[in-house]
């Protein structure tokens, strides 16, 4: 009787110490996977900014009165390349693309510009590098979803506090970007 009480606890131990491993690796693997998806949306948001200079190239001499348009993305640029932090990026990534969303509006004042083959091209390199951010935000932000939710439930939450796992902010959107357009036909 006593061996059969002894094979129990251990075989209970052990069934403990797997299933605590399994949780210990599947919050390993959340965390690695949102590391990834964040690192997916800087590659693109890296390729972007190295796009600026060429664009801002393209436009200088045909936008001699834009120079407030040119600034911003310098700014945007500048303040990419200081981010360190995933809210940092966030924030310099609204900023690009409101500088590029309102470059874009007042290139269409320039039919000589609009014609021009090297800024076309680079306008249709951001907007593919754009539609690729935005699926890259939709991803990190479902990583982000699936490890903050798992390390709140139990008895995950446990495991998750003994490795100093804290949730993780989600990529936002500018305040700017939810509010209502307005759009006029006079």
């Amino acid at each position: 009787m006593g061996w059969i009480v002894l094979a129990a606890i251990v075989l209970g131990s052990a069934a403990v110490v797997l299933y605590t491993v399994g949780m210990y690796n599947g919050l390993v693997s959340l965390k690695h996977a949102v590391d990834q998806a964040w690192a997916n949306i800087d590659v693109l948001l890296k390729q972007r900014h190295d796009e600026l200079p060429k664009l801002v190239e393209s436009v200088k001499g045909y936008m001699t009165h834009e120079r407030e348009v040119l600034q911003r993305i310098t700014d945007a640029r500048s303040a990419f390349q200081r981010a360190r932090t995933v809210s940092e990026k966030s924030q310099a990534d609204n900023a690009a693309r409101d500088a590029l969303t309102q470059l874009f509006a007042v290139a269409e004042n320039y039919p000589q510009l609009k014609a021009d083959a090297a800024f076309r091209q680079l306008q249709e390199r951001i907007s593919q590098l754009e539609e690729e951010i935005a699926d890259r935000r939709e991803f990190f932000n479902n990583s982000v979803n699936a490890f903050n939710v798992r390390i709140e439930q139990l008895p995950d939450a446990f495991v998750a506090r003994a490795m100093a796992l804290s949730p993780r902010t989600l990529f936002q959107v500018a305040e700017e970007d939810k509010r209502d357009v307005q759009i006029s036909f006079r």
